[in-house]
Formats: structure tokens, C-alpha cells, sequence
């Protein structure tokens, strides 16, 4: 798969809150990684699939909204908005950097 591929392919399994499909975009190693502090808050396959079934695919309303992708070479930078946290959408970016077709870092910019 290209860059931009498996990025729609993970968005598409993020808004049907389906857990097996979307992490089979995954690497085994992935990680993904807070700027501008450079925290890494997930750690491994393992790690993001215990998050997202637990802190994120129970949320019924949950949904991503894309803004604008920008793609060059292996990364992909979505800016999106996230309804169903909260009362009101989450802005955001993520710059997903593919390696060997599957997402290995996520880099994930908070828009405020």
C-alpha cells in the first residue's frame, strides 16, 4: 500500500470504530509520539490496541473529520477535528510515517 493508502484505510477502520482493522495498519513496533515535548505516549502494537479499545472505540459518536492531508514521500500529516470526546470537536494533527507499507510512528500535534 502507499503512504496515503494505509492512512485512509486506518481513518476509515478509526470512523467505523473497528479495532482489528484498524490496527492491521500497524507495525508491531509503532509508536506514537507527542510534539513539541517529544513524549511517547504509546509504546508497540500491544499498547495502541489496549488505548484505542478501551479509551477510544467505546465512545459511540466517536468520529474523525479530515481537514486537509499533505503527503511527500513516507509520511502523511492529517489535520482533523474529533467529535465524540466531548461536547466539542478536539483539533489536531497527526504525521503518520510509513515504513514497509504499515504505519510505524505516529507523531501527534495537539491544536492547542
Amino acid at each position: 500500500m502507499t503512504p496515503v493508502a494505509i492512512v485512509e484505510e486506518q481513518f476509515a477502520a478509526y470512523n467505523a470504530r473497528d479495532l482489528e482493522r484498524f490496527m492491521a495498519c500497524f507495525a508491531d513496533t509503532v509508536r506514537a509520539v507527542r510534539l513539541p515535548d517529544m513524549v511517547t505516549t504509546l509504546d508497540g502494537k500491544a499498547a495502541y490496541a489496549a488505548f484505542y479499545a478501551r479509551e477510544r472505540f467505546v465512545h459511540d459518536g466517536l468520529r474523525a473529520e479530515l481537514v486537509n492531508r499533505i503527503a511527500y514521500g513516507n509520511k502523511v500529516i492529517d489535520h482533523e477535528l474529533i467529535h465524540g470526546l466531548g461536547p466539542d470537536p478536539i483539533e489536531t494533527a497527526i504525521m503518520f510515517v510509513i515504513e514497509d507499507g504499515l504505519i510505524a510512528m505516529a507523531f501527534a500535534i495537539p491544536g492547542k
